[in-house]
């Protein structure tokens, strides 16, 4: 059970030993050692200059493409959901999005405005800090090609703003300079979409994937990368593991490269499936897949 702590000049919401299994997509998980949900930006940046140097520190959007292991996590979480949530357009050519938006309704700013360039987002079930911090996709588009410049974090409190050259980017993989705690926003690249025609891909996107995962199931999207040439969930299925359970995980029936997670799942379940489906596609396939969620933690 969590309990507030009181820190002085602290006006966001401060806990320890909450449950995360209450704030992320799988709904497992252990505790935080401490639980901090900013009231905003200025608030933010006061709490991490506040912070011991070597206070361990995990960030939390969604709660979407990230395991906590059932002895939950030590340090500090830090949640900016619902903190900076800020967006703006800044001409034709830019839109502004704070970290803790989420990445659908940053898609769906930009079609509203007639912007093309975003409408992968829509696919993506986070944050646009998540998306900063692995180069999330969908569809065959990625976060950082149309990242004009973005707002990073220090451990003192300061906050700079960088360009995309700064940064080491790859297949679901960001290498940030030394120093970077993580993200505050971005300034994303748009163009015009004055037909509409983006917009109607956009919505044809959205109802393949409705139609094709486990939309509105408790899931992390994606489970595993796609290897080079392939596709993570041809693999898991011609391996037969579809409908594969561990506990209260199974790999979906709809989508196999999707875990869901039923009412009495635990962490290790999941876990324990990833690692089984790891295992068996290396085995008949020769194939290493690499987990695309990140898990985080210590074990109960």
């Amino acid at each position: 059970m969590s309990a507030t702590i009181k820190r002085n000049g602290v006006r966001g919401r401060l806990l320890s030993k909450e449950p995360l299994a209450a704030h992320t997509s799988w709904r497992v998980g252990g505790p935080a050692d401490r639980y901090f949900e900013p009231a905003d930006r200025e608030d933010l940046l006061a709490f991490i200059a506040s912070l011991p140097a070597r206070e361990p520190i995990t960030w939390l959007g969604l709660g979407s493409n990230l395991l906590v292991r059932d002895g939950g996590v030590r340090g500090t979480v830090i949640c900016l959901h619902g903190a900076l949530d800020g967006l703006a357009s800044a001409g034709d050519h830019e839109i502004y999005a704070e970290a803790g938006v989420h990445c659908a309704r940053l898609a769906k700013y930009a079609q509203a405005r007639r912007r093309a360039g975003l409408g992968f987002m829509a696919g993506i079930p986070g944050t646009v800090g998540g998306a900063l911090a692995m180069n999330a996709g969908a569809w065959g588009g990625e976060t950082w090609p149309q990242v004009l410049a973005v707002e990073a974090v220090y451990r003192d409190g300061r906050s700079e703003w960088l360009s995309p050259g700064d940064f080491q980017t790859a297949y679901r993989h960001v290498k940030t300079p030394s120093g970077v705690l993580g993200f505050l926003g971005a300034r994303f690249r748009v163009g015009a979409d004055p037909s509409g025609e983006h917009e109607r891909v956009t919505r044809e996107w959205l109802a393949r994937r409705k139609a094709t995962q486990p939309v509105g199931k408790p899931t992390a999207g994606s489970t595993f990368r796609n290897p080079p040439g392939d596709h993570a969930a041809r693999l898991i299925e011609s391996c037969g593991l579809k409908g594969e359970r561990i506990g209260g995980a199974e790999i979906s029936t709809l989508h196999a490269n999707f875990i869901v997670t039923e009412a009495g799942a635990i962490a290790a379940d999941v876990e324990a499936l990833i690692q089984r489906v790891r295992d068996v596609v290396r085995e008949k396939a020769g194939v290493d897949l690499q987990p695309e969620v990140r898990i985080v933690g210590v074990a109960a």
